[in-house]
């Protein structure tokens, strides 16, 4: 079980894996008013950075599941070299269909609500690892400008326009799943850069480390295309934000 194996190339030498910045995650979790001892779950927990900085931050224990076996051992050496390793736990495994055995004050999944088919059905699954009176958080992409064709829109990655929302579209959409936004932290354009830019040095190193693997030649063209279709798609129509949600 694992991820493609381009993300694990891409993305190898990342902390985070969305477009958050270290003090966007730490803004996230001043925002949630963390108590020491509370339980987070992190659905898609990637190299663990969000669960083992709250935990030395604030205190919290928590699990994280991730499909990726490189980014689950990677997020047990943070814990380890952060002294958290008593507080969090991560499982490589399939998140999609995780329930929890105990209900988490926070339960998280922060760029793949793919794992439950789109947002309604990762915020459906949370919910049943949730004690009650706690919060959901939901990291997505929106559109910061409507793409003005299809063409301009698979460019983002996306496979449609209607993929994404426009913010405040996204916003009353929980409200019609029956939640309160109660707290939004955003991603910006630096924090943008540092994901997707740092991909672009990995690869050239693996390419280095690895000239004849038979991936090699995709990975040379994802280079070689990737800095201008970021810088003319997904730099200027596409943001990213982490939404806390509470049942109303």
């Amino acid at each position: 079980m694992d991820i493609p194996r381009i993300f694990n190339i891409t993305e190898s030498a990342h902390r985070i894996h969305n477009p958050f910045t270290p003090e966007k995650l730490a803004t996230l979790g001043a925002a949630l008013r963390l108590e020491s001892g509370a339980r987070v779950l992190d659905l898609g927990s990637g190299s663990g950075e969000m669960l083992c900085t709250w935990a030395r931050d604030h205190g919290v224990i928590g699990t994280g599941i991730d499909m990726s076996q490189l980014f689950t051992e990677q997020a047990k050496l943070r814990a380890e070299e952060l002294g958290v390793a008593d507080q969090v736990k991560f499982i490589h495994g399939d998140a999609a269909g995780y329930v929890s055995d105990e209900k988490a004050g926070v339960a998280a999944c922060l760029g793949a609500t793919w794992i439950a088919g789109g947002v309604v059905g990762t915020i459906e699954l949370l919910a049943q690892s949730l004690r009650p009176g706690g919060i959901i958080l939901i990291g997505e992409p929106y559109w910061r400008q409507l793409p003005p064709t299809e063409d301009v829109a698979k460019g983002c990655l996306a496979n449609s326009i209607s993929e994404f929302l426009m913010l405040p579209e996204l916003l009353a959409s929980f409200g019609h799943l029956g939640y309160d936004v109660v707290e939004m932290v955003l991603a910006d354009q630096d924090g943008w850069d540092r994901y997707e830019a740092a991909k672009w040095l990995t690869m050239r190193r693996w390419l280095e480390a690895n000239p004849d693997d038979e991936f090699a030649k995709d990975v040379r063209a994802k280079l070689t295309s990737e800095p201008e279709r970021y810088a003319a798609y997904t730099r200027e129509y596409l943001g990213w934000g982490v939404f806390a949600l509470m049942a109303r």
